[in-house]
């Protein structure tokens, strides 16, 4: 899959319809990307917007996951709380759920923001928060992350 671009500020109406930025569009237009699974995301709070077609990669692999081992399940539990199937519609909006909407504290001011082959949802004030509380950290977070990796020899 070609990686999704870009960081997106928008508006959620009251409703919880974000009407998507027309570059974005045409993304996911050109990547065939009509459908999506969206879910609360894990580490942080915000949501997760996954294709359909990388979300069922990744359920082939939970699916893998012993179902006898307790924290197996606890973990599936957490993992795919709240999670629905949704589309962009006709005109270009995302119809994101009240308790979806809830549990990342959505405001009108959101953030949609490209991670590689999915996009983040955030609230416009968590997600400059996250960034501001983290500059001082990402230097050493590249370095730990991407340090070791030779990217001559790729």
């Amino acid at each position: 899959m070609q990686p999704l671009n870009g960081t997106y500020y928008c508006k959620m109406d009251s409703k919880g319809r974000i009407m998507l930025p027309a570059e974005l569009r045409k993304q996911l237009s050109d990547l065939q990307m009509d459908s999506f699974v969206l879910k609360r995301a894990v580490f942080h709070n915000n949501l997760e917007m996954h294709p359909k077609n990388e979300w069922s990669k990744l359920m082939e692999k939970l699916n893998k996951l012993n179902r006898f081992k307790k924290k197996n399940i606890d973990f599936l539990t957490r993992f795919l709380a709240g999670v629905r199937n949704v589309n962009i519609d006709g005109t270009g909006r995302l119809q994101i759920p009240k308790d979806l909407v809830a549990v990342a504290g959505l405001k009108k001011e959101v953030v949609i923001a490209s991670s590689i082959n999915i996009l983040q949802i955030w609230d416009k004030d968590a997600y400059e928060q996250f960034l501001q509380a983290s500059v001082e950290d990402f230097s050493d977070l590249a370095e730990e992350v991407m340090g070791d990796i030779d990217f001559d020899n790729e």
